[in-house]
């Protein structure tokens, strides 16, 4: 038994942060909740075995009385056989009375170490709870820790990509103007192509107007 309350109080005070920084767990709060639920089901044997140890203190309790109870009758038996002059009864009821005693003794002792087995269980089983407490605690704590990281990604991803939104529009600004230039530098170049037959168009319509204006 010795043996199981060692397993239980190493695996209850196993550390935490052993746990979570294994590198090839992606998921730590997932790996934490199993560990808790392993935790919670070794604190339930406990539960168990300190129920069975009230049991069996209570029947320790009751064969204890049941001996006190039959040594002191074959105490009195065996005096009453020794004034009847009853020798053999009174022999058997002694030696009755012995073993009796004898087992009182034992079962007082067996009481008593099951007295302190349940003492020693019971402190076991609230040291076993405190720390389920404990761990269910700091599992919340890194829940929300991890809920927060998670956020913060999220906020993070959404910023990210107002900034590269904002750079794919200075980007089409810029071509914007690129094309405003283009469009302007095409146009000039029209202009200048052109306006050479356009003012010899222009002169020659002044010319002909002038020449059929009468004088």
């Amino acid at each position: 038994m010795s043996n199981l309350f060692t397993r239980m109080k190493d695996s209850i005070s196993a550390d935490l942060h052993a746990i979570l920084d294994h590198k090839e767990e992606k998921n730590p709060i997932s790996m934490l909740n199993q560990y808790l639920r392993e935790c919670e089901k070794e604190t339930e044997n406990v539960r168990s075995l300190v129920e069975r140890q009230y049991k069996l203190k209570d029947e320790f309790q009751r064969e204890l009385q049941d001996a006190g109870r039959m040594a002191a009758k074959r105490k009195h038996q065996a005096e009453v056989a020794e004034r009847a002059g009853e020798r053999e009864l009174m022999q058997f009821a002694l030696k009755e009375h012995e073993q009796y005693t004898e087992r009182e003794q034992r079962l007082t002792f067996a009481n008593q170490e099951a007295s302190s087995q349940l003492e020693n269980l019971e402190q076991k089983y609230e040291e076993m709870k405190h720390k389920l407490k404990d761990m269910n605690l700091r599992r919340l704590e890194l829940m929300g820790r991890e809920n927060t990281a998670r956020a913060q990604a999220k906020m993070n991803t959404v910023l990210h990509s107002s900034e590269r939104s904002y750079a794919s529009q200075a980007r089409f600004d810029e071509m914007e103007r690129y094309i405003d230039r283009l469009e302007y530098q095409v146009q000039t170049n029209y202009y200048r192509s052109t306006i050479d037959a356009k003012t010899e168009a222009l002169e020659k319509g002044l010319e002909l107007e002038k020449t059929n204006t009468p004088s």
